[in-house]
């Protein structure tokens, strides 16, 4: 028996792959077993559990929420960075809040954004920095960003906004001055987002497939980029409709470069790279 079957039995991956899809519709692939095996091997241990097919085993035994949450953490990939996908940020500056702002101030409501995979924090703080440089000079214009996701650690992270000095390379140097403080000392080589914009960002942990989203107003833009390339036809069906239920009138839908939206019955109208609106 080699050593990814003595960890983690095939019979034992399946079950774990039919949990994590059952709670995430993330679907783990075959080729995806030594990866999980190396993943789960210190939870299991942790557990005390001998190898990751007894943990799969107990898991489906005795189910909790907790665990499996931890188990779809484990799977999730979480890469992303500043500025990722440069362009949607433009559209954002330079389509969205000149077309949303002057209806914004009239009607004193917010311009609202949600970022509905924040992961790590990078994407919801860009787009937080984004929207503060374009208002900078309309001191009354009222706007939030949401920042959600699947993860409560990744959330965690989130919330605490501290990132090494490496991470915020795309950030453009006077950008990184007014929104972000440098570390001194043990902090050295990092730096954390200024709480005067870190206050504009509210962190919700929300899962695509949840019954019931807690969001009580529409929003004008929704960022859901690079996740639903994890998602079978019918869930990315299913998270398009229910996004889309929480986007206004005119309001778009930002998806990742990599994605298509091609096979999946909406009413969105395509106006760029990812970019989709809804009439």
């Amino acid at each position: 028996m080699n050593t990814v079957a003595h960890e983690l039995s095939d019979q034992a991956f399946r079950i774990l792959v039919d949990i994590v899809y059952e709670h995430s519709h993330i679907r783990v692939g075959p080729d995806k077993q030594l990866m999980l095996a190396n993943r789960l091997r210190k939870r299991s241990r942790a557990l005390g559990f001998h190898n990751c097919s007894d943990y799969a085993v107990a898991l489906a035994e005795r189910g909790g929420a907790d665990e499996v949450e931890e188990l779809v953490d484990l799977v999730s990939t979480n890469h992303t960075q500043f500025f990722r996908e440069a362009e949607h940020f433009e559209f954002l500056a330079k389509k969205v809040v000149p077309e949303f702002l002057p209806g914004a101030l009239a009607s004193g409501s917010a311009l609202r954004v949600w970022s509905a995979a924040a992961s790590s924090g990078e994407e919801p703080y860009s787009i937080a920095v984004t929207l503060a440089e374009q208002l900078r000079g309309h001191p009354a214009a009222q706007w939030e960003v949401l920042a959600s996701d699947i993860s409560k650690r990744m959330l965690a992270q989130a919330q605490l906004g501290v990132y090494r000095m490496d991470r915020v390379g795309a950030v453009r140097s006077e950008w990184l001055q007014r929104y972000f403080e440098r570390g001194f000392a043990e902090s050295h080589g990092k730096c954390r987002v200024r709480p005067e914009l870190k206050r504009r960002v509210q962190f919700e942990r929300i899962n695509l497939f949840q019954d019931r989203y807690p969001i009580a107003a529409r929003q004008h833009v929704i960022f859901c980029r690079n996740v639903m390339i994890y998602f079978d036809l019918p869930s990315r069906e299913a998270a398009v409709e229910k996004l889309v239920s929480h986007l206004l009138p005119g309001g778009y839908l930002v998806i990742g470069y990599s994605e298509s939206l091609l096979g999946i019955k909406h009413a969105l109208q395509p106006v760029g790279q990812g970019i989709y609106r809804l009439p």
